[in-house]
């Protein structure tokens, strides 16, 4: 039922509340001339950790309207009505190291404990395209993330596993979509049909070109890769989300928050535009578009960061580019506490910024969540150190109480006032890009990686002269530090992974290999669409570096220009 409220007391409403502002406005100013010189700490001092300065209260006077109900638009306060009361978030830990068989059982180990998600991480060659038997992977085969380089790696990787019950997440991006289709290929050996699989592939490349340097093709024929997958993925695998359009990575190389903010929704206003280019109706690729956010040690500022991207995106999928469907409007993502926070000295502190950090990506409406563990400045994780960051995530769902209202903290005035701000920074920055021709323009141009890098100076001099504070490192150190355990990784996961590629190679029908790998090339060449090539190639086992180089012979390898 409408209530309409008569004019008259409409403007009396009106009034009254103005005159409430200014009583608020004068009794404020009473209050900073009273407090004016009571803190023993500069002002300076009171900054985000992205340098944002933050004011000594906050009142209704700095909120401009309030936000909607959770689940309404524009989703500022979470895209579910109900948000955790009704599923808490995925529960995940970034897993991989050594062979196949080594991270299949670290994989079974978390599923026990009662993860409810898996996150792969690939080792440097594989994120780079090279199989592990290439010149180029010597001495890192296995070292930084699982060696993946055919389809059988991929079908060890998830032996018993059933992938039509387990969320999968791949984080890589120059060769994602041969990495998906060992993926697709592998599902359908353990009899599962393709449509019922669930996860998610990073797939971000202009990131990478932004600021983690993964890549392999150039921009443009790169992009046409992202958008096929769109394209294939939208009819094929519908509860996949083909692409995560990562700021976790813009904001590990050094930006700020609001940078990181800004950066990432460019580069998905971009996916979209090249989705719309090709003809894909924004509905039909939009609802699979995932997002992955950094969470770093300012709490009030990641949370608003947060509300602030769900905003932005509703608003521009709906006015911009005229989505209709609610599902393409509603931001979903995935959260990873910040590896750049955490320290080499006393690493069991990280326990500690991990929590809350944790925290911070909860209330700030994170549908998916990995927390990092103790010791990952060191190593790879040990078994140890990644139970405790998985229990971090089940104490705060089950012990704490904050998973049972949505949006706790909406409403509180600093809370909103710092949306608000970043929602502003973030629009004045996709102003800058718009002058200058663009997201793919601004990238050519090393604009961005020149902010970043500027960013990640204006810190790291902060830190040095002490105006962070980082417990241990710059505060509170500690001269003698009791060394703690390991994961070490053995070199015979090299030697063994390269007797598994020889094997392999040695089963497969080399003719189908080599046909298949002639169809893709001829298919790139023709400008098609180049995934169901790829699939075909990862069934007959055709290799990562050789499905890499059949696309590479038509459309070259990217060559980073010097910005510096």
């Amino acid at each position: 039922m409408t209530i309409v409220v008569p004019e008259d007391q409409m403007a009396d409403r009106l009034a009254s509340q103005q005159a409430e502002l200014e009583q608020l406005r004068a009794e404020l100013a009473a209050w900073k001339a009273r407090v004016a010189g009571m803190s023993s700490r500069p002002e300076d001092e009171f900054t985000t950790v992205s340098g944002v300065p933050v004011e000594p209260v906050y009142t209704a006077l700095d909120v401009a309207t309030p936000p909607p109900l959770p689940g309404e638009y524009p989703y500022t306060r979470g895209i579910h009505p109900t948000m955790y009361r009704g599923r808490l978030w995925t529960m995940r830990q970034f897993a991989g190291f050594g062979t196949a068989e080594d991270t299949n059982k670290r994989y079974h180990f978390l599923l026990e404990r009662g993860q409810t998600g898996l996150s792969v991480a690939f080792d440097f060659p594989t994120l780079m395209g090279y199989d592990s038997d290439h010149p180029r992977s010597e001495g890192e085969v296995g070292k930084c993330g699982v060696a993946i380089s055919s389809m059988a790696d991929m079908e060890t990787l998830f032996e018993g596993i059933p992938l039509d019950q387990v969320s999968v997440s791949m984080t890589i991006n120059g060769p994602a979509a041969i990495l998906f289709c060992f993926f697709v290929a592998a599902a359908e050996k353990q009899g599962v049909s393709i449509d019922k699989l669930q996860g998610t592939i990073q797939n971000d490349i202009l990131k990478e070109f932004v600021a983690q340097h993964a890549w392999i093709y150039p921009v443009e024929p790169s992009l046409k890769l992202i958008v096929d997958l769109f394209d294939w993925t939208s009819e094929h695998t519908p509860k996949w989300n083909s692409i995560s359009i990562s700021g976790y990575h813009i904001r590990e190389a050094g930006s700020t928050a609001a940078q990181e903010l800004a950066f990432t929704l460019l580069n998905g206003f971009t996916y979209v535009e090249r989705g719309m280019a090709r003809g894909l109706d924004v509905d039909q690729f939009a609802p699979r578009l995932s997002f992955f956010w950094d969470v770093h040690n300012d709490f009030f500022e990641e949370i608003a960061k947060m509300r602030a991207a769900r905003r932005i995106w509703a608003r521009h999928l709906r006015e911009q580019y005229g989505a209709k469907d609610e599902r393409s409007l509603k931001m979903r993502f995935h959260c990873q506490t910040a590896g750049v926070s955490l320290t080499a000295q006393q690493p069991l502190n990280n326990v500690a910024r991990v929590a809350y950090q944790a925290l911070a990506a909860v209330l700030g409406g994170t549908q998916s969540l990995h927390t990092n563990a103790l010791d990952e400045t060191l190593a790879l994780p040990t078994e140890t150190a990644v139970r405790v960051a998985l229990r971090t995530q089940q104490i705060l769902a089950y012990e704490t109480g904050v998973p049972n209202s949505a949006d706790p903290l909406g409403g509180s005035y600093l809370v909103e006032a710092l949306t608000d701000r970043l929602e502003a920074e973030a629009e004045a920055i996709f102003q800058t890009v718009a002058e200058q021709g663009g997201t793919v323009a601004a990238i050519n141009a090393g604009w961005f990686q020149r902010e970043i890098a500027r960013s990640a100076s204006r810190f790291q001099k902060e830190v040095e002269t002490n105006r962070q504070t980082i417990v241990g490192l710059n505060a509170f150190v500690e001269e003698q530090e009791a060394p703690i355990d390991i994961l070490k990784i053995d070199a015979s996961a090299e030697a063994a992974q390269r007797e598994r590629m020889q094997r392999m190679r040695a089963s497969r029908d080399e003719a189908v290999v080599a046909t298949r790998l002639s169809a893709l090339s001829e298919v790139a060449r023709a400008d098609g669409n180049v995934i169901p090539a790829m699939l075909d190639c990862a069934r007959a086992y055709c290799t990562l570096f050789e499905i890499r180089h059949a696309l590479e012979t038509v459309w070259g390898a990217y060559r980073e220009p010097v910005f510096f």
